[in-house]
């Protein structure tokens, strides 16, 4: 089936052509026609099926028309989890737009926000962006949404795992009502469902291949231990276990920096994120972590919004948070792409509330570990599942 048969202008199959494309896979032969159409689509395809392709063509198919933007308005929006996927995706509606005569940029912090002003202020068709830039650009009333025809959410998964989920219901409640929504995701897991359902009605669902693949596989486990030693025990279970690396979340930026000297102390080679510091040293500190330079990241929860760490092994809950959802897409940083992952929690009497709660939503009890010369003086009470009944469970 050659892409002239999915209902495409010869602009477009002229840029396929050059770019040596010749039959569409197997997600853009499902997806290009629904979008075409109109509808909204929820969608499921692993990276590498030319899903980017499956949701640029058909958006510019739609876009390409003599309609003249006024100011500081868009037609499309790209939301994307990460800098690097944003001027990645920013590049193929380029590449398949050549011949169009439409405009675009990628939107992301960490960059100077100066110079994307500017670009805004003549209107642009189509904006790629992550979600914190965006949202300080709208603040600023630097862009309207008012023209918005296309809502396009990629990888909603990983946008979901990295903390944006505040950031997104923001942006949509400044979207017109009146739009054509897309998301796609490697997996349709229940909170990338509950997002579609909240964001958009009457979506067409389709699935390319085994979207199971990059189910996570964590293996979470639990450590009660009193208050005053828990910065002991994590040195212990760094020194003593041959802990290689792990990103470590802690509630607040005086913790964090305390905590980072008293690791240092024991030899543990160690750098903190939070909101204290700038983005661009806060970027330096995330891009050595990624290079082995730095082994453990301690990072508050507000700074570690976005982060995107590949292969990486093993989180620590050093406070416990208090929101569920903080819980889920903190050990959501590991065990990606079909990958094993570990994530120990650190659980003191006071946290107990918080941890039934997190077990609730787990629907399953959370293994207990002990380590000798870490007795608990402050006992933590199991939660009501451990008395389940067996054959209920």
């Amino acid at each position: 089936m050659p892409f002239s048969t999915l209902g495409l202008s010869e602009p477009l199959l002229k840029a396929l052509a050059d770019l040596k494309y010749s039959e569409p896979t197997a997600i853009q032969k499902k997806a290009i026609p629904v979008i075409l159409s109109g509808k909204n689509l929820v969608a499921a395809a692993q990276t590498g099926t030319g899903k980017t392709a499956s949701f640029v063509l058909p958006m510019l198919e739609k876009l390409n028309t003599e309609r003249k933007l006024r100011g500081k308005r868009i037609r499309a929006l790209v939301l994307t989890p990460t800098r690097e996927l944003a001027v990645q995706v920013e590049q193929s509606i380029r590449d398949y737009g050549q011949y169009l005569n439409l405009s675009s940029m990628a939107m992301y912090g960490g960059t100077d926000i100066e110079p994307q002003r500017q670009k805004l202020i003549w209107g642009v068709d189509i904006v790629v962006a992550t979600p914190g830039r965006l949202l300080d650009m709208a603040h600023q009333r630097a862009l309207h949404f008012d023209e918005l025809e296309v809502l396009v959410l990629d990888e909603a998964d990983r946008m979901l795992d990295m903390g944006f989920i505040e950031d997104i219901n923001k942006i949509i409640e400044r979207l017109p009502l009146e739009r054509q929504n897309l998301l796609f995701s490697a997996t349709i897991s229940d909170d990338v469902r509950a997002l579609s359902k909240r964001t958009f009605s009457n979506a067409t669902e389709i699935s390319i291949g085994n979207n199971n693949a990059s189910k996570p596989k964590i293996d979470q486990w639990l450590i009660t231990v009193d208050k005053g030693n828990k910065s002991a025990l994590l040195s212990h279970l760094i020194i003593e276990h041959q802990w290689q690396q792990a990103l470590i979340f802690i509630e607040t930026k005086h913790g964090a920096a305390k905590l980072v000297s008293q690791l240092e102390k024991r030899g543990i080679s160690a750098e903190s994120i939070h909101g204290g510091r700038t983005q661009a040293m806060r970027e330096q500190v995330l891009n050595d972590f990624k290079a082995g330079k730095i082994k453990f990241l301690v990072a508050t929860g507000i700074a570690s919004r976005g982060l995107d760490i590949g292969e990486l092994t093993r989180v620590v809950n050093y406070d416990l948070p208090d929101q569920v959802d903080d819980y889920i897409h903190r050990i959501g940083r590991t065990g990606r792409a079909g990958a094993s992952g570990e994530a120990v929690s650190f659980v003191a009497k006071d946290n107990f509330r918080n941890l039934c709660a997190i077990e609730s939503r787990l629907g399953h009890v959370i293994k207990r570990k002990e380590f000798e010369g870490f007795p608990v003086k402050k006992v933590v009470p199991l939660s009501i599942l451990n008395y389940v009944p067996k054959n209920k469970r």
